[in-house]
């Protein structure tokens, strides 16, 4: 079998992730509202859970939520940024830093995972999701949110212009994030049963590209491209990308306008006890007699 391609250079991820952590106490807007986003959603789910790991913990904040809100009775927080495992350790969390890539966990161990927008970042995503469906006791919730196909494609396409035209060629600076039409067939290729994948649109507004640089740099979320430019980057290409980036995705009060699309994947350990689809041709009734219509043959 293949090893996956390299896509992303998970060295760097963390010392990203140590810059963001030093930059403040606070988590950005973006995956505050996430999380609450995360945190709703379970609520809606009428069962209670007593094992949880939580993936890309950051600070904390989630941990304390399923502790405090849940009633969850253990919960096991992980980051691949040491830094952010400190954090919620000193909340009183049991906390580890581990690469997502290789899940340090026996099988069966947890009700509920959540993983927070750390997914994106991983070279072998199917293979992070068969070991984190593994780590599920049979019939426990996977619930997990990433950037998808649509985040920052203004970004992209700017800089690839202006690239172009100042330096004569193109290097990667975008992540390329998941589609999420392909996100749910990973899930049924990780062997989770009931699978969703949603998308949600986010559109941010920044007086500058230095501003939305310095939001990106706060989440994390800065550049970690194995294929990107190790050197010096000039400072016309930022300044010719920003003239493009006005020019076409401009608000009407001057601002430019950035999105982010969040994919969220919910989907459940396989269990005996779970609803299961009837075999094609068991139906007893034609769905014509149920909408009152008659039925034309084809």
């Amino acid at each position: 079998m293949n090893a996956p391609p390299k896509i992303f250079d998970r060295p760097r991820i963390p010392r990203n992730r140590h810059r963001a952590a030093s930059l403040s106490n606070s988590t950005p807007s973006l995956l505050v509202n996430n999380r609450r986003q995360l945190l709703d959603r379970l609520r809606d789910v009428k069962r209670s859970f007593k094992t949880a790991l939580n993936l890309g913990c950051r600070s904390g904040e989630t941990a304390e939520a399923l502790s405090r809100d849940h009633g969850i009775e253990t919960v096991i927080a992980c980051d691949i940024a040491e830094d952010y495992a400190k954090r919620t350790k000193q909340g009183g969390f049991c906390a580890v830093a581990c690469d997502e890539e290789w899940i340090p966990f026996w099988s069966e161990t947890f009700d509920l995972i959540i993983a927070e927008h750390t997914l994106h970042w991983i070279n072998d995503l199917p293979g992070s999701l068969i070991q984190l469906r593994r780590c599920l006791k049979p019939d426990g919730l996977f619930l997990a949110s990433l950037f998808g196909g649509a985040t920052l494609h203004e970004l992209r396409d700017c800089l690839v212009e202006a690239e172009s035209t100042v330096l004569g060629g193109v290097t990667p600076r975008v992540s390329p994030f998941i589609d999420v039409r392909d996100a749910g067939n990973l899930l049924l290729r990780a062997g989770f049963a009931l699978p969703v994948a949603d998308t949600d649109i986010i559109i941010r507004e920044f007086d500058s590209l230095e501003d939305l640089f310095k939001d990106l740099r706060s989440m994390g979320e800065t550049n970690a491209i194995q294929e990107r430019t190790r050197g010096l980057t000039t400072g016309r290409l930022f300044s010719a990308a920003e003239k493009i980036y006005r020019d076409r995705h401009c608000s009407g009060s001057g601002q430019l306008l950035a999105t982010f699309e969040i994919v969220t994947l919910t989907a459940w350990a396989p269990s005996d006890n779970q609803q299961k689809p009837l075999a094609p041709g068991s139906a007893q009734s034609r769905l014509s007699d149920a909408l009152g219509s008659d039925e034309k043959p084809l």
